[in-house]
């Protein structure tokens, strides 16, 4: 079966993509999720050793880090497989066809992460910034920017047209209208939960979540990415990413 990275945003856990990832696993991908130690809120180690993570203040670092701990990963499959059980001697997972995505820090991540290592043949980035090489060299191979028109989307991010322009493989920009930084991955429906015991007014939470019902930040979570994946790893060309979709009227294209 194909795999499928996944990168969360920073001092994020990887928990917080479980929609997207429980989505697809359910169509047949191998979902390798990654808590970044010293990143991600919190990691338990083999042994009970459990870190917590520290505020980031030097994003261009972190992802350098990011990068090594998915080359780390990309190392470790093939050990990782040999302890599944149920294989009968056949190998499970499709080192051939490998995919990454993250959201925010994880984007930016994924990007970076494609840029170092060929063995990742198709990424998609969540509202991620761009840092680093990549950002000035671009991509050869498949990559889809999805976006807000928040202040980190394409619109009113000159490094992340910069990438954009870069992209020599397949590309497509998505943004989500009325979506905020935190309508991709479980925040967009954890957070308007919490909001009353957080404190969160009506315009704070719209500043942090969007407008966009949480439904259909969930649905576009739930078709966009595995139609990505669909089309770049199983060579299944997907509708949804030709063009505007009528069951998707908050989505806009660009090429």
């Amino acid at each position: 079966m194909p795999v499928v990275l996944y990168s969360p945003g920073a001092n994020a856990s990887r928990a917080y993509g479980t929609g997207v990832v429980e989505e697809l696993a359910s169509r047949g991908y191998a979902v390798v999720t990654v808590d970044h130690p010293y990143d991600a809120a919190v990691v338990e180690f083999p042994g009970g050793r459990v870190e917590a993570g520290a505020e980031l203040t030097d994003f261009a670092k972190a992802v350098d880090v990011r990068v090594a701990d998915v080359r780390f990963v990309l190392d470790s499959l093939p050990s990782l497989e040999e302890k599944l059980p149920g294989r009968n001697g056949k190998p499970l997972f499709d080192l051939a066809r490998i995919g990454m995505f993250g959201h925010s820090l994880g984007g930016a991540a994924t990007s970076s992460a494609m840029y170092a290592d060929p063995r990742i043949k198709a990424g998609l980035g969540l509202d991620g910034a761009v840092f680093g090489k990549v950002a000035q060299s671009g991509l050869d191979r498949p990559y889809m920017v999805v976006d807000t028109d928040g202040k980190g989307g394409m619109a009113t991010n000159p490094t992340l047209r910069t990438f954009w322009d870069g992209l020599r493989g397949w590309r497509l920009n998505v943004t989500l209208k009325g979506a905020a930084h935190n309508s991709f991955g479980d925040d967009v429906l954890l957070i308007p939960m919490s909001a009353e015991p957080l404190g969160l007014g009506k315009e704070q939470l719209e500043e942090v979540v969007g407008t966009i019902p949480a439904e259909r930040a969930l649905a576009f979570q739930r078709a966009y990415p595995p139609a990505f994946f669909e089309q770049h790893l199983r060579g299944r060309p997907q509708a949804l990413l030709r063009g505007p979709s009528a069951a998707f009227p908050e989505v806009s294209y660009r090429r």
